[in-house]
């Protein structure tokens, strides 16, 4: 399941980061992050952008479903997806489609 809490990813964070033996600056100079940014990414805070969350990932060698998705697993279905973005604008799809092409991409 997709996590939303920000409390809950920094915490996610934080158990990779210290499995990894790595400090928060260790982590924030790798991201190109400032130390501050990633205490407050990692403290749960703050929100982070995209392009902070692909950075921090490179640098932990981890994939966003690492620190984004629980154990907790629910069914998803393409007709859930198309019922989520149904009133939203046409460039408010075209933005979700762009966010979700970043996302499968970093998977990979």
């Amino acid at each position: 399941m997709l996590i939303f809490d920000l409390h809950n990813i920094g915490n996610n964070l934080y158990k990779i980061r210290k499995s990894k033996g790595l400090t928060q600056a260790e982590v924030a100079e790798m991201a190109e992050l400032s130390d501050r940014t990633y205490a407050d990414i990692e403290r749960g805070s703050v929100t982070m952008r995209v392009d902070s969350l692909l950075k921090i990932c490179t640098a932990l060698n981890i994939t966003p479903n690492d620190i984004l998705v629980s154990d907790n697993v629910i069914e998803i279905t393409e007709q859930d997806i198309a019922e989520t973005i149904k009133g939203c604008s046409n460039n408010e799809k075209i933005t979700a489609l762009k966010l979700l092409g970043v996302y499968i991409d970093s998977l990979k």
